[in-house]
C-alpha cells in the first residue's frame, strides 16, 4: 500500500480549504484517507499564522513509514521543517522565442553592435 501525505479538497464553491491527510495513494482525492494530518486555507494572507497547520509529531510518523508526500505538501513540510526542502526545476516558458527568432535575435544585436 502506498501512502501519500496529500490534500483533500474541502469548503464551498470559490472558496477552497484543504485538509492534508495521509492516504492511500489508490483512493479518490476527496475520498478515503487514514488520518487527517492538518489543514490549508488559502484564503488567508501568506503570513498568517493559521494558513497552514500541520500536526508534526503525527507526520513525522507517517514520512518514517514511508509516506510520500505530493510537490505542494513537500513544499509545506520542507518550510516547516520537516523534510529538505524540494527542488524545484524551472519551467520552459511557452512565451520564448523560438529558435530561429533567438537566431535572428542574436544576428541583429551582433549587427548593432558592430
Amino acid at each position: 500500500m502506498g501512502l501519500k501525505i496529500r490534500l483533500a479538497r474541502a469548503g464551498a464553491k470559490k472558496r477552497p480549504y484543504y485538509h492534508i491527510v495521509i492516504a492511500d495513494s489508490r483512493s479518490p482525492r476527496d475520498g478515503r484517507f487514514i488520518e487527517r494530518v492538518g489543514s490549508y486555507n488559502p484564503m488567508l494572507p501568506a503570513e498568517h499564522a493559521d494558513r497552514i497547520r500541520l500536526q508534526t509529531e503525527r507526520l513525522t510518523h507517517w514520512i518514517s513509514n514511508g509516506a510520500v508526500a505530493t510537490e505542494r505538501v513537500a513544499k509545506f513540510l520542507g518550510k516547516a521543517g520537516l523534510v529538505p526542502m524540494p527542488a524545484w526545476n524551472e519551467q520552459p516558458q511557452q512565451s520564448a522565442p523560438k529558435k530561429k527568432a533567438q537566431e535572428r535575435a542574436k544576428a541583429a544585436a551582433a549587427a548593432a553592435a558592430a
